[in-house]
């Protein structure tokens, strides 16, 4: 992962993390079960749910796929509040 993100990059990674979990626990999965239903290594999945992976292209498509989602639909989030740096 990046280490040198400036604070809008890691305000939108925590954004999309909080829409991936919303939409998960709205598709009544607890997060193993919905890691395996998607494909993804169980640890790796709850870092990207917690926000503190950036998933790669793959893991979006899986967990959009898992969600009958597409990527689009996926990261389809409202900008965040400006955040000054």
């Amino acid at each position: 992962m990046p280490r040198n993100l400036p604070e809008w990059a890691h305000v939108y990674r925590q954004a999309l993390a909080h829409r991936i979990a919303r939409l998960r626990q709205e598709a009544h999965y607890p997060q193993d079960a919905f890691a395996r239903r998607a494909g993804l290594d169980r640890r790796t999945y709850q870092r990207i749910e917690a926000g503190t992976a950036d998933p790669t292209y793959s893991a979006l498509l899986l967990i959009a796929s898992g969600l009958n989602l597409t990527v689009s639909e996926l990261v389809d989030i409202p900008p965040p509040a400006p955040v000054e740096e």
